[in-house]
């Protein structure tokens, strides 16, 4: 240092704190500007990656990650001026979209899975400042998959769960509630919920209610919401409680068919027979409920049974059936008739054999008991 002066030593040693404070504030200046990313299953995210602030010159743009998939933090991207280099098995899903001599290092991931979600890292090295990063969280979202079951309630007078909404496999959880319209209040609802290995929860929320036939097919709604949805998805659902046939009405359509009716939930199905005879074969045809006499004539006459039948239980109703000789019209007689008949002959028979010989009976009694005048009573009797 003989050969500098104390001047020009003094000059040298400004100027290398000047360099150094203008390096730092260089350093300082510099900004890398990313952003936390949230995917959906399936879809494609950005990953931003920016560099402000500064005129230095960009030698590289590399990327490191840390993900479910990629548990290391190793260099899986490099970005040169000139072209794009990809390590480690080569993930061609990921795509430089960014452009070199702007700064701009950014990415597209397409396709997305459960097992990219984790920790990005964005590195910019110039000259001759060195090395500048941000961090980048890349979140997945997983949309549920939403169904309603009926629970298939039999007719009863306790609490049972009437249908079920789930949301299956959704990242975060998602929230399942019940429009439950006129039946507010008199039906409840309640919710469980199942976290998976993978991540994703299944929520479970059943309605709960007292199977009634004021509840059978009243209209229900199951809504899901999840940060995975863009909007809430709503199901429609009709409830169903389930019974066996009821009473079996045979009721008259026309002069050569009958029809056989009743309730029953899930639909009954019907099967005619003739309880006293076999069937006549050429004489009557059965379309489901409905018994067709094709011909009117005596062969087809008898004692027919429909059964009603589901699930559940059977039931029958049975009808008589004449037809009278040489005559076109097929008399339907559903015992009902011959019960008139028979009551009208007991009125008949009641009326001449009983009522009116008390009445009789008790004319001449009344009779009988008049006093007998004498001929002063006679005389005595005003005229």
């Amino acid at each position: 240092m003989s050969g500098f002066s104390p001047g020009m030593l003094h000059l040298l040693l400004l100027l290398l704190l000047l360099l150094l404070l203008n390096l730092i504030w260089t350093v300082e200046a510099v900004r890398v500007v990313g952003g936390n990313v949230s995917v959906v299953l399936g879809e494609s995210a950005t990953l931003p990656c920016n560099l402000l602030d500064t005129t230095e010159t960009l030698t590289q743009i590399s990327w490191q990650r840390m993900t479910k998939g990629k548990p290391e933090n190793v260099n899986f991207i490099t970005i040169l001026a000139d072209k794009t280099h990809i390590y480690n098995a080569a993930d061609y899903r990921f795509k430089n979209i960014g452009n070199f001599t702007k700064y701009d290092g950014t990415l597209q991931l397409s396709d997305a899975t459960l097992l990219d979600e984790g920790s990005y890292s964005c590195i910019f090295t110039l000259f001759p400042s060195g090395n500048f990063r941000t961090d980048i969280t890349v979140n997945l979202l997983v949309p549920p998959v939403v169904t309603v079951e009926d629970d298939a309630p039999l007719l009863g007078g306790e609490e049972a769960s009437l249908a079920t909404c789930t949301a299956a496999g959704s990242r975060p959880p998602a929230e399942v509630k019940w429009i439950m319209g006129s039946l507010e209040g008199s039906v409840r609802s309640t919710t469980t919920s199942t976290l998976h290995d993978n991540g994703t929860t299944t929520t479970v929320s059943s309605l709960l209610g007292v199977p009634t036939r004021d509840v059978n097919q009243r209209l229900v709604r199951c809504v899901v919401t999840s940060a995975a949805l863009t909007q809430a998805k709503s199901l429609p659902f009709t409830l169903q409680v389930f019974f066996s046939p009821t009473t079996v009405n045979v009721t008259v359509m026309s002069d050569n068919s009958l029809e056989c009716m009743t309730e029953a939930n899930p639909a009954a199905s019907f099967t005619w027979s003739r309880a006293d005879k076999s069937w006549p074969q050429s004489g009557v045809t059965v379309v489901g409920p409905t018994l067709q006499f094709v011909r009117n004539t005596a062969g087809v006459n008898g004692l027919y049974q429909c059964e009603a039948s589901n699930l559940y239980r059977r039931s029958h109703g049975y009808v008589y059936v004449h037809v009278t000789s040489g005559s076109c019209t097929v008399c339907w007689v559903l015992f009902s008739l011959l019960l008139v008949l028979f009551a009208i002959g007991l009125a008949a028979w009641y009326y001449l054999f009983i009522f009116r010989p008390k009445q009789s009976r008790g004319e001449s009694t009344h009779a009988g008991r008049q006093p007998i005048l004498t001929d002063d009573e006679e005389a005595e009797t005003p005229t």
